[in-house]
């Protein structure tokens, strides 16, 4: 390696052409450039160590291309106006990754107050936490990912109870609340529903700045409606929303409305990425289906890797649903982009059903979906081409490994590309006669539905079943069917299996085990007015609304999270042997311990369904 003093107009006028130093002003930029260095490095130079540092300073390569590589495994490449060290040196942990010149490289070496002054303007900050998410550069090389909040539920990270107002109360009266409770917002309450928030920001820039009386009501300066998330969201994907909306502190709203905490965005500033957010930004920078069909190969072994890594099944499969997502949203917009030339695009949302919808997707899974389009657009003019998009789309996804729902619940199948009325009307005649053919099927699956791309407002189909509370009807129905798949107790050593097919012998964790559990907490959202949320995050909102007592949901949360890591260790090494992921396994497979608690855990999901078929008049069996 050699050092050189950097020609301040030529290094200035190249960073001011790559973000984020194309937002600074001209001091700001005066400051970068005088205190740059350019560095060389000849080919397969090694420009830093794994674990090696903390990182002194930030660089940004010049010319050529610079590796980055975890334990020999190649996490990105990097070209010109590129940075990469900002990770170790902001946190002040060893590198996680060896940076490594590919060919000839000449990098900028920004001084190390430079780059934290950088990092701290909001355009830095926001671009600087994007880039630790998007490279798969990782902050900590020895943690293990299962800590990493990128890959956490964000209720995880909740580490203090919310600090909660009213409209009516003081801007005093707030920030003494927020200063007491050592909290950077407080959560407003609103009188006609939903939420607003009052951040410190607000209280430097609103009230102080311009003068306002603290005797003030909160109402004046707080920001409405709050943008809030799920319990079950991955750290990682909402991060990306917040830094995009330019937001700081994300309210943790449950299924049922109560607010559980605040997540700030320094709680995931410095989130350790994996190979899922590697994955990530080839998907998104995909320009044709066949970029997309090579990014999906690598899904697959984003799976193996995350199981070896220890991170918990749930969360494999929250990560492996997010991924989908993404990959289902390029698609739309390469097939909406081809289909509509210079027409306008009609208002329509792709909805996601089944597990993925619930974020619960696996290697397994099928693609179950649907479309809703929106406004008055005539049926006859809109319909068939929404069908087409449908149609390519699943055809697309077939090319990269997904099948669609083999009983038809498809946005390649006519039934399932509708209208918000229609799809409303519908809904509305199943909870009046849930008695219907298929009511209890398609209600089901409607009620799981989530919006993965276009125009939506909340979730447009699902939230029509809210009303199901005062469905008595639908509500004892839907009991009925949660109670139509039975644990396999009672053969094998205790475990029903199959008796004949190509997986005679074999035990079905799907039907057994996991579609059991989903109806149970189906059953009990709905009976809370939850709609479209997560197995687990169903089961606490029927703890909170009392259709399911807190025992019985932890006892169906332990089960659902033994059957989900049995299931994921069975299609690793299916994958690994280079078959085709299913849900069966040989019981002789297991160990004696495991075998007793998945009997243990079957038995206790049918003892709680006999309660069940108790209370809504049935015999239990």
């Amino acid at each position: 390696m050699s050092t050189a003093p950097a020609a301040l107009p030529e290094v200035t006028r190249f960073l001011r052409s790559h973000p984020p130093f194309d937002t600074l002003d001209a001091a700001a930029m005066e400051r970068v450039a005088s205190g740059a260095e350019e560095e060389f490095f000849p080919a397969g130079t090694a420009i830093f160590s794994e674990g090696a540092g903390p990182i002194e300073h930030l660089r940004v390569v010049r010319r050529g291309a610079v590796e980055l590589v975890h334990q020999g495994r190649v996490l990105d490449l990097l070209g010109a106006g590129e940075l990469f060290g900002q990770a170790s040196m902001l946190t002040g942990l060893p590198a996680g990754f060896e940076a490594r010149a590919v060919e000839d490289t000449a990098c900028y070496r920004l001084a190390d107050e430079v780059a934290r002054e950088l990092a701290r303007a909001p355009a830095g900050l926001r671009f600087v936490a994007r880039s630790l998410l998007e490279t798969g550069a990782e902050i900590g090389g020895a943690a293990e990912p299962s800590g990493d909040p990128a890959h956490q539920p964000v209720a995880s990270l909740i580490r203090t109870p919310p600090v909660v107002c009213t409209p009516a109360t003081t801007i005093q009266e707030a920030a003494q609340r927020m200063s007491d409770a050592g909290a950077g917002s407080v959560v407003v309450e609103l009188v006609q529903g939903g939420l607003g928030i009052m951040t410190d920001r607000d209280l430097r820039r609103r009230v102080i700045a311009a003068g306002l009386s603290g005797s003030e009501p909160v109402s004046r300066v707080m920001s409405s409606p709050a943008y809030t998330s799920p319990p079950d969201r991955l750290g990682g994907e909402a991060l990306l929303d917040m830094l995009d909306r330019g937001i700081r502190h994300l309210p943790i709203v449950s299924g049922t409305g109560r607010v559980l905490g605040i997540v700030e965005d320094l709680d995931l500033i410095t989130v350790q990425t994996r190979s899922s957010f590697y994955l990530r930004r080839l998907i998104a920078r995909a320009e044709s289906v066949d970029e997309l069909v090579a990014a999906a190969a690598d899904l697959r072994p984003m799976v193996i890797a995350l199981h070896d890594a220890r991170v918990p099944a749930i969360n494999v499969m929250a990560i492996y649903s997010v991924v989908v997502d993404l990959l289902t949203r390029r698609l739309l917009e390469l097939a909406v982009a081809a289909s509509s030339a210079n027409e306008p695009v009609p208002s329509f949302a792709w909805l996601a059903l089944g597990s993925q919808a619930r974020r619960e997707a696996g290697p397994s899974s099928d693609v179950d979906s649907a479309i809703v389009w929106f406004g008055g657009v005539p049926e006859e003019q809109i319909r068939p081409y929404l069908h087409a998009i449908g149609q390519t789309v699943a055809d697309d996804l077939e090319r990269c490994g997904f099948c669609s729902d083999t009983h038809g619940a498809s946005a390649s199948n006519l039934l399932f590309v509708r209208s918000l009325e229609s799809w409303q009307r519908a809904a509305r005649s199943w909870i009046e006669d849930p008695t219907q053919e298929k009511a209890l099927i398609l209600t089901s699956v409607l009620v799981d539905s989530r919006p993965v791309w276009g125009v939506h407002t909340g979730q447009p189909v699902a939230d029509t079943f809210r009303i199901a509370p005062s469905s008595p009807a639908l509500l004892r129905m839907l009991a009925r069917f949660a109670l139509s798949h039975r644990p396999p107790t009672g053969f094998f050593r205790g475990l029903v299996v199959e008796h004949g097919g190509k997986h005679r012998g074999r035990l079905d964790l799907k039907h057994g085990g996991v579609i059991p559990i989903a109806d149970l907490a189906r059953w009990a959202a709905m009976k809370a007015g939850v709609t479209s949320a997560s197995t687990l995050e169903r089961l606490r909102a029927g703890v909170e609304a009392g259709s399911l007592s807190p025992s019985d949901a932890h006892t169906l949360e332990d089960a659902f999270e033994l059957i989900a890591e049995l299931r994921l260790e069975h299609q690793v090494q299916q994958l690994r042997a280079g078959q085709e992921p299913d849900n069966y396994v040989d019981p002789r497979t297991l160990s004696p311990l495991t075998r007793t608690h998945l009997k243990e855990a079957f038995r206790a999901i049918a003892a709680i369904q006999r309660r069940l078929a108790v209370q809504v008049g049935m015999s239990p069996r």
